[in-house]
């Protein structure tokens, strides 16, 4: 099978030439070559974090064994086999945090690289592309995190996911990053970095798992969680099986919204000792575009 720079990308890259140029507004870690070339393809179910990991890790000049990378990070799975409780509480942390992310590039590096998350929800006031071209020209390698399941076109399947992605170059109005290789509009990209921490699953996917002697009740009553009692999830299954009861009274309810434990935003990654690194760490979060009164 042929491979190379997906046509979209190298339309896009195209595209931008100019404007890059003009307003210098743009930063590449690699050519899109260089990208096709050294970019890992996801490496397991629910690895989206740990391939990130891996292609930080390349950049910064550490080459580490996807297995080890992978145990490292602690992907958590999720639990198919499970009754619908189990399986929904594994799914609120299936994968890996951005915590988790940064912790295991600080073990795999042996403390010489660090992390530092920007949280970009409730909504910032920055230009993502000129802040992302800021910190890369400087040296760091952002990874992004992003809720997929915001911003879908009208009549496209909602994605099952979110997913983590190691950005390798920005320019004006566009965001290039690895699984998949692509460049995506920084609206977008931006759309999805701020979302509340929150996963929708498909309505299939609870029925299916719905027993005579499932508790719904153990749904609000997850101790470290109160957002499990607060997004009342036992009263959405519970609206759920009622409009498998009563099939014609109205649209039924094609997603479950539950907690989620990932947090939407931009990683940026740095070696430690070094003037980058103590900037990151010192670096002020981002302003809220809407401070609280």
């Amino acid at each position: 099978m042929e491979t190379g720079v997906p046509e979209a990308v190298e339309r896009e890259s195209r595209g931008t030439a100019e404007e890059e140029e003009e307003n210098g507004s743009s930063a590449m870690i690699w050519s899109l070559e260089e990208a096709n070339e050294k970019q890992t393809s996801q490496i397991g179910a629910s690895a989206c974090g740990a391939t990130a990991v891996i292609d930080v890790l390349q950049a910064l000049g550490f080459n580490v064994a996807a297995q080890v990378v992978d145990r490292c990070v602690r992907t958590n799975l999720r639990k198919n086999e499970a009754l619908l409780p189990e399986y929904l509480l594994s799914r609120s942390v299936a994968g890996t945090t951005s915590a988790q992310l940064v912790a295991g590039v600080e073990r795999l590096t042996g403390g010489v690289v660090v992390g530092r998350l920007f949280c970009l929800y409730p909504e910032r006031q920055v230009d993502l592309c000129r802040w992302l071209c800021q910190w890369i020209r400087k040296g760091a390698v952002p990874v992004a995190t992003m809720n997929m399941q915001v911003g879908v076109p009208p009549g496209e399947e909602i994605p099952d996911a979110w997913h983590h992605q190691m950005v390798f170059g920005v320019a004006p109005d566009t965001v290039y990053m690895t699984n998949p290789l692509e460049a995506e509009k920084a609206s977008l990209v931006k759309q999805r970095l701020c979302s509340d921490s929150v996963l929708l699953v498909r309505r299939e996917d609870v029925l299916m798992r719905l027993s005579d002697d499932t508790k719904l009740s153990t749904l609000s009553q997850v101790q470290d969680d109160p957002r499990w009692d607060q997004l009342d999830v036992a009263g959405q299954v519970g609206q759920m099986i009622y409009e498998e009861i009563t099939p014609d009274e109205g649209a039924a309810t094609t997603h479950l919204v539950i907690p989620a434990v990932y947090k939407s935003g931009i990683t940026l990654f740095a070696v430690k000792d070094s003037e980058l690194g103590e900037e990151l760490l010192s670096a002020e979060d981002l302003p809220l575009l809407h401070p609280p009164h």
